[in-house]
């Protein structure tokens, strides 16, 4: 085995940034800092290393020529998890990554987001054009985000283990217990925020640049998804056999459908 693809995957120490609100953000790099960045933005109660490392995000990305700067999103992995609901709103969510851009001093950047970190792409992209140069966005829209979610159910899980007797909550919680670092109190504080502040994409209003949107052929939003990426101007889509909500980022055609949409703007720019 090629002794350097370890060192690929491999999780450095967090890089924190300090948020407008005086929050850390953690943030990882790899790859050669001269070549093209792409932003990864993972889902709700996920992690930049469960969700872009564990699944060879990285790993193919650094491989295909890009540098990758992945964020713990506010809430989640080694960043700060405040359990007030007011501190993820959707514009502070999306303020987090400018900071994380203007620290870096990286003016425009590939964008990769999946679900949470798709939605909040998809702002970014429509509030601040000039950062994103294009986005891959998977997993959107998914109704009210987190609408589904019993906040109740999972804050008594939460506090006193009452068991949770909805499915759809309970999935969420079994995901967020999975991921090392999480904080439950903080994720449910995150998932009231966003319902309460938050409305979906607004089709009316897309973004203008290059968008890739992909979903799994089992997620329940599959359709909804299509019909996002038809309202794009410039967005296309890739479904992803055999997957739902929660196991899509690791699907191989994804990443590799990902890699094509970004290598495409070299070609693009050279005709």
């Amino acid at each position: 085995m090629d002794a350097a693809i370890p060192a690929l995957t491999e999780m450095p120490k967090p890089q924190f940034v300090m948020s407008a609100e005086a929050r850390r953000i953690a943030t990882y790099s790899w790859g050669d800092d001269d070549a093209p960045t792409v932003l990864c933005v993972h889902g709700f109660a996920s992690s930049c290393r469960d969700n872009w490392v564990n699944t060879g995000w990285v790993r193919d990305l650094t491989r295909a020529g890009y540098r990758v700067l992945g964020v713990d999103q506010l809430g989640h992995g080694a960043s700060d998890k405040p359990y007030e609901a007011s501190e993820y709103a959707m514009d502070a969510l999306v303020d987090d990554l400018i900071t994380v851009l203007d620290t870096f001093l990286l003016d425009r950047v590939l964008y990769a987001g999946y679900s949470l970190g798709a939605r909040v792409g998809w702002q970014l992209a429509v509030q601040a054009p000039e950062h994103v140069e294009r986005a891959v966005l998977g997993g959107i829209p998914d109704g009210r985000p987190l609408a589904r979610l019993q906040i109740e159910q999972a804050r008594a899980y939460a506090v006193h283990g009452t068991p949770v007797d909805d499915t759809v909550t309970r999935n969420y919680v079994t995901l967020a217990e999975r991921v090392d670092g999480n904080d439950l109190l903080a994720i449910v504080a995150l998932a009231e925020g966003m319902r309460s502040a938050d409305a979906d994409p607004d089709p009316a209003n897309p973004p203008r640049q290059q968008i890739l949107f992909a979903t799994g052929s089992e997620d329940a939003i599959l359709e909804d998804s299509k019909r996002l990426a038809d309202a794009t101007p410039n967005g296309t889509f890739v479904e992803l056999p055999g997957r739902h909500h929660f196991n899509a980022p690791g699907s191989r055609v994804f990443r590799e459908a990902a890699v094509e949409f970004f290598s495409a703007r070299a070609s693009n720019a050279a005709t």
